[in-house]
């Protein structure tokens, strides 16, 4: 059984939500919930999330392989299946070679990591990938529900669905900063963006869409900040979003960057109104 995801979801580490803004995120409309930061093992966080809300979807993006033996997030999975039937989707992936020590045969590890939760009988369309390269891409047609690639802009999600073919989850994150004065919004950016400008598997992908190092410099240059974070108002960012869903995604995750401890709920709230 396939989780429905709705047109639209929410991403952030688990240290974000709380089970008032998951029943509001709900509320709003939006369709699924995604942990980021490599959730633990046992998905304590996720059964938090599908405890506070009623019929919306929670998914991890993403597990990740060198931290969370397969045979207990298998476990985990079937609990929260035995839990919240058809609600979880397992997203898995690799990481970043630059925070793990035994980072070794990426490919290969995800590939066997596929084959433990095979045998713990955790089903394919239950479960996505991270993938921005075509080789993970790939994989993800063949092994799971389909792709969750991160910070990625519309022309990757038009090279992903080109690469994934039809009748396959695609569902890329997208970063916003609802703020009409670019500047500012550059700068909320340029924030976040930092840590992954020094992570190569994203950078090769940059390089991939077309940017060069001197994107790379100074924090990021505004054409690679404008073309990763979308900003303005909410209609403005709806539009960006929507430019996902017109490349060929199938639902598109947002993650609204701010101020650290700043109420998430009413920008979200804002942006819903004018997405549906």
């Amino acid at each position: 059984m396939a989780v429905e995801l709705g047109r639209y979801g929410v991403w952030h580490g688990a240290q974000h939500y709380g089970p008032e803004l998951a029943a509001g995120l709900e509320q709003a409309g939006y369709g699924t919930l995604w942990l980021g930061s490599s959730p633990k093992a046992d998905l304590r966080d996720a059964e938090v999330l599908l405890a506070a809300t009623d019929s919306v979807a929670v998914g991890t993006s993403i597990v990740n392989v060198w931290k969370s033996p397969a045979a207990e997030v298998a476990a985990s999975y079937h609990r929260l299946e035995d839990e919240q039937p058809g609600r979880f989707l397992l997203g898995v992936g690799v990481g970043h070679r630059e925070h793990t020590a035994t980072y070794a045969s990426p490919y290969e590890a995800l590939v066997n990591y596929l084959d433990e939760l095979d045998d713990a009988k955790v089903p394919a369309e239950r479960r996505a990938l991270a993938a921005l390269g075509p080789k993970v891409l790939q994989l993800s047609g063949r092994r799971a529900a389909g792709a969750l690639p991160y910070l990625t802009t519309p022309d990757h999600t038009r090279e992903a669905r080109r690469v994934l073919g039809g009748g396959v989850l695609l569902a890329p994150e997208q970063m916003i900063v609802l703020e009409t004065d670019p500047e500012i919004a550059r700068a909320t950016a340029r924030e976040t963006l930092a840590t992954y400008l020094q992570l190569s598997n994203y950078l090769a992908n940059f390089q991939r869409l077309g940017f060069t190092d001197d994107d790379f410099a100074d924090g990021g240059s505004d054409r690679l900040v404008d073309a990763l974070v979308l900003h303005g108002s909410a209609v403005d960012i709806a539009a960006g979003l929507k430019a996902h869903l017109d490349a060929g995604a199938d639902h598109v995750a947002i993650q609204q960057l701010g101020k650290e401890g700043i109420d998430l709920l009413p920008g979200y709230e804002a942006l819903a109104t004018v997405l549906t």
